[in-house]
């Protein structure tokens, strides 16, 4: 990590919306009681708010990427964001995607040396690329595409600036944690 990075705020600029408004009690009505913070503080924009979560909803939930190689995606991006949030919550969608304990701290790091396939490192060099250099490197692209198709190379591009976008709207509005997820792995 960087030390020019932005000091991350203490508290919520974007209050969430309550979860008893007419907004959150449509759109969960299958699952209430059970809003994330994130959605809430999104939901203080309602035109923003149904497209928003559809595209979440399908990028997390129903796209064509294996759950593992997703969630790799999202902390990598998390992290290199220093999104606490994020990788916080994302801790916890990829235990339930089969990432070990070592794995989620390793993808708190140098990448190199770590317990990657050699698609899995891909991923995460697409991932470090988009970050510094928004694009993909020729190199990393063939290596990528030897692996996924082009409907997957699509998704996991999008998935990535996906998260990028989740990722800062969570820092710069100070989205809080809900309680018992986990933050980073270790000290940063």
């Amino acid at each position: 990590m960087t030390s020019n990075r932005s000091a991350r705020p203490g508290q919520p600029r974007v209050v969430p919306v309550a979860e008893d408004s007419p907004l959150i009690t449509e759109r969960f009505a299958d699952r209430p009681g059970s809003v994330l913070n994130v959605s809430r503080t999104i939901a203080n924009n309602s035109g923003v708010f149904e497209p928003w979560s559809a595209l979440a909803r399908y990028l997390a939930l129903d796209g064509i990427l294996p759950s593992r190689e997703r969630e790799i995606v999202i902390l990598r991006v998390g992290w290199r964001a220093r999104s606490i949030y994020e990788f916080g919550q994302h801790t916890k969608f990829g235990r339930r995607a089969g990432l070990t304990e070592a794995e989620i701290a390793a993808l708190a790091g140098e990448i190199r040396g770590g317990p990657w396939s050699e698609g899995e490192m891909a991923l995460l060099q697409m991932v470090d690329e988009l970050v510094d250099d928004d694009c993909v490197s020729d190199g990393t692209w063939e290596r990528l595409s030897r692996r996924w198709s082009p409907s997957e190379l699509v998704e996991l591009v999008l998935l990535t600036g996906f998260y990028r976008m989740v990722s800062s709207s969570l820092n710069t509005f100070g989205v809080e944690l809900e309680e018992g997820v986990p933050g980073w792995p270790g000290a940063i």
